[in-house]
């Protein structure tokens, strides 16, 4: 992973932790969730608080999400609302940060000045081992602790204001007035302070999930649809009066729902020829032929030329695959009628065809199913389902990661928000 480590292509735009006492307050946040300190004096996070170093240092990736559920949180400083989230069993926990950020926001600017915030985002299951326990999930509520306790200590100074005010003798108490004196020197004026969230409880709509070999819930207004392995359990018994299944590994009825349900954009020119998606795929249809071909080749001369050379010299072999000529077949009836029959297309090329909706909320899910569904694209596997592309990459020859990184690099890396713009419609988001 030292590629990707260098060319920030994991565990990318994270905050450096070198401060002695956010350091403090962090492991006494570890110390709360019962895990050892680190003895680390300088480490990165994300949105959540996850360190890859300490991750590293405890031998444990999922030390805030121990049971890939209720997931663990430390908030060491405001400025963790504009991290990525690099590690989740959810597609979602980085929505649920943004909401639980922007709604506290007071709250966290004034804790973070003196404390660090932790706790877990509960769900109402403490385990998944059905497909039940995903569906039973329909919002999540914050539980915060603070590390030096500031949340604990403003809600006894605000007991004894209470008190004070309500209570004609309660001036007298020398003992409460110098608990108020001492616990304000901590926590300032809780009267212009706000330090208690007080927005705690978020819906938890469609999602992905790493659950029984990853698991996609889209919600609709009368109906949750499951695109799971059939063999997860639960798969057809959870609530079939309620539920939707689909299995992984159909692609008719996957594409029939996503185009049933508006959140597919179909083959037209209005969108694809500007785009050049379908040239993109082409090219990676190519480049995955010349892989297989030769996985120990020197990536280094992969260029167009070199490219276009492969396939004249290959022509049975890209011909016996059927991608590479199937794309360009379809760039020239978008060019030549505008439109494509999808109803002639086999079902499973016709994710190649195709890209979520950019208006629809669930843009990112949907992009992130056809990206799985679509694995010679590592560009847009990246880009949606980093986790997919992980697991990719370590299969990987050497010299085709040194072409893959180079090849991010070059491209996406440049200018995020332009390329997917360009390709799939859709503007800034923090999930990428």
């Amino acid at each position: 992973m030292n590629r990707l480590l260098e060319a920030e292509l994991i565990y990318g735009r994270l905050l450096a932790v070198t401060e002695p006492h956010l350091v403090a307050r962090y492991n006494k946040a570890l110390s709360g969730f019962g895990l050892k300190p680190t003895a680390l004096s300088e480490f990165d996070i994300d949105m959540t608080g996850f360190s890859p170093q300490v991750a590293a240092e405890l031998g444990d990736k999922d030390y805030l999400d121990p049971n890939r559920v209720n997931r663990r949180f430390i908030v060491l400083t405001p400025e963790q609302e504009n991290l990525p989230v690099v590690h989740t069993s959810f597609s979602n926990t980085a929505g649920l940060m943004h909401e639980f950020f922007t709604a506290n926001a007071r709250a966290i600017n004034s804790v973070t000045i003196k404390d660090a915030l932790y706790g877990e985002i509960e769900d109402s299951v403490a385990r998944v081992e059905s497909l039940e326990d995903l569906l039973s999930i329909n919002a999540v509520q914050f539980k915060v602790l603070s590390a030096e306790d500031v949340l604990g200590k403003a809600a006894e100074l605000r007991r004894l204001a209470d008190r004070l005010q309500s209570e004609p003798d309660a001036w007298r108490d020398d003992v409460m007035l110098n608990r108020m004196v001492e616990l304000a020197k901590l926590t300032g004026d809780i009267r212009q302070n706000v330090l208690v969230p007080d927005k705690l409880v978020f819906r938890h709509d469609a999602f992905w999930a790493n659950h029984f070999g990853g698991t996609y819930v889209f919600v609709d207004e009368k109906i949750t649809t499951v695109i799971s392995d059939p063999a997860a359990p639960g798969f057809r018994r959870s609530r079939p009066w309620q539920v939707s299944y689909i299995s992984i590994r159909d692609p008719k009825q996957i594409f029939d729902f996503l185009a049933r349900t508006g959140r597919i954009e179909l083959p037209r020119a209005s969108w694809v020829e500007g785009s050049g998606l379908y040239v993109h795929r082409a090219e990676m249809a190519a480049i995955a032929l010349a892989y297989e071909a030769d996985p120990a080749m020197d990536f280094s001369k992969l260029e167009p030329v070199w490219l276009q050379t492969f396939i004249h010299r290959n022509a049975e072999r890209v011909a016996r695959d059927g991608t590479y000529p199937f794309l360009q077949e379809m760039i020239r009836a978008i060019g030549t009628s505008g439109s494509i029959r999808i109803e002639d297309v086999e079902p499973s090329r016709r994710f190649l065809l195709v890209r979520a909706k950019p208006e629809h909320r669930d843009q990112w899910l949907t992009n992130r199913l056809i990206s799985q569904l679509t694995p010679m694209d590592f560009v847009s596997r990246f880009i949606f389902d980093k986790q997919g592309f992980y697991d990719a990459y370590e299969g990987f020859s050497d010299g085709f990661r040194e072409y893959v990184v180079s090849r991010l690099s070059q491209t996406y890396l440049k200018d995020k928000a332009g390329f997917r713009k360009r390709l799939y419609g859709i503007g800034e988001d923090d999930n990428a």
